[in-house]
């Protein structure tokens, strides 16, 4: 585990592509794998590496293409608003994030060490097209079956869910 952080976190496009492909099914195989444990930092280099572990696992385990992309979009975003908003920018923090495909659907939980505010106790700000960001709340809303924030005493743990169709 602790080398597949080490890889998360390196800003390298070779250690990226590696880590998208570290925890991923091949035919040699014998069945897909269920579980991804990821250490990161959150350093916005470690998204695109993350998504696309999190999608294989997906994948690999019985979702739709549009279903996978929908969670890996929905990671990104949970990820990115951890990085933003509970870390304030810095690229040096730790997040955990948890992955099991299992009975169906794909659980996903994101932990993080920040502010522990809980977005969905915050009024939606009003669209701005002119303004970047806004909407990962919103797809992560629209595109998960279950989305649910517990406030830790030191951070907050987010939980998603996306069943099979």
């Amino acid at each position: 585990m602790e080398s597949l952080a080490r890889r998360v976190g390196s800003r390298s496009a070779q250690r990226r592509e590696e880590l998208a492909s570290a925890n991923v099914y091949t035919p040699t195989m014998k069945s897909a794998p269920s579980k991804l444990r990821l250490n990161i930092l959150s350093d916005p280099a470690t998204l695109a590496g993350t998504r696309l572990a999190v999608e294989a696992l997906c994948a690999e385990n019985g979702l739709d293409k549009t279903s996978c992309d929908e969670v890996g979009l929905c990671v990104n975003e949970a990820l990115a608003n951890v990085m933003r908003h509970a870390y304030h920018g810095a690229t040096d923090r730790p997040i955990e994030l948890a992955a099991d495909a299992s009975d169906g659907a794909v659980r996903i939980a994101i932990r993080d060490w920040g502010d522990g505010v809980n977005p969905l106790d915050r009024p939606l700000p009003p669209p701005n097209p002119l303004r970047p960001g806004g909407l990962g709340l919103v797809c992560m809303r629209q595109m998960m079956d279950e989305l649910s924030f517990h406030p830790q005493r030191d951070g907050m743990l987010l939980e998603m869910t996306k069943r099979k169709k």
